[in-house]
């Protein structure tokens, strides 16, 4: 009967707590209603987008090619490679993305990187890691895109480990912001042509030697905000597979898509 009791009245905690949770987020609802995260229009949930943000941002699905996840205008059959990734692959296997880089999700992405808006990260991580399950699935870590100190101290947060911290809690994979590290500043990538986005990044990351026995064998996920040339996610995937992992994918919010490619 004591058992019972104490059952019965830890229910009874749980759902006064859970009434209470309720009752504030009401509260808190009333005054500060939910907005759209690119928009700031009225939305119905937290961490959402309104119908007409939602619409213009250009989600990426298959068919696409399944190394570089550039999308495909036609699904050609399964398992197909873009021109692209034949004539020059990546040094990761895989990327992923959630969508184009254009209109919204760039807002988002300069909102959260440039305008301090971390509230971000866990709606773009929840996102990607819809877009990256099968990335995700068999992953042993995922390791962030690392800022140099200087850049670190200076922005405050990495966005990628932030983007990285929501993913991992939503695919419940640990992330490891010790296995790479970027040993060299580099100036930024805004601007620069493709051979100098690589020129740029070349020898600027690093797996710590106290690092190199958590990375050898591993399946690593490398994750940021967005791919553009692939010179920066193409540095780091060379530094991991160099020192022994296992397989190096990618996972970013969005990536650029060149028209051509969408064959």
């Amino acid at each position: 009967m004591a058992a019972a009791a104490l059952r019965t009245a830890a229910g009874v905690a749980a759902r006064g707590a859970r009434a209470a949770a309720s009752a504030l987020r009401l509260v808190r609802d009333m005054a500060l209603p939910p907005t759209c995260i690119a928009c700031r229009a009225p939305v119905a949930d937290d961490g959402g987008l309104c119908p007409a943000c939602w619409a213009r941002l250009t989600f990426i699905s298959r068919p696409y090619c399944e190394r570089l996840g550039t999308p495909f205008a036609a699904d050609l059959g399964p398992g197909l490679l873009s021109p692209a990734a034949l004539a020059t692959p990546p040094a990761y296997d895989r990327a992923r993305a959630v969508a184009h880089y254009d209109d919204v999700a760039r807002r988002l992405v300069h909102a959260l990187k440039f305008g301090d808006r971390t509230d971000l990260a866990w709606p773009l991580g929840r996102m990607m890691a819809q877009a990256g399950a099968e990335l995700l699935a068999d992953a042993d870590a995922l390791v962030p895109v690392p800022l140099h100190w200087t850049r670190l101290w200076q922005r405050r947060f990495n966005q990628s480990a932030a983007l990285a911290d929501a993913v991992g809690r939503v695919a419940g994979r640990p992330v490891r912001n010790d296995l790479l590290v970027r040993s060299r500043r580099t100036g930024h990538q805004i601007g620069l042509s493709r051979a100098e986005r690589a020129r740029n990044v070349q020898g600027a990351f690093a797996v710590p030697p106290a690092a190199t026995g958590e990375v050898r064998g591993r399946r690593l996920v490398l994750v940021d905000d967005v791919l553009t040339t692939g010179a920066t996610l193409e540095a780091c995937a060379r530094t991991l597979s160099r020192a022994g992992a296992a397989r190096v994918d990618a996972l970013v919010f969005a990536r650029v898509v060149d028209s051509a490619a969408c064959v």
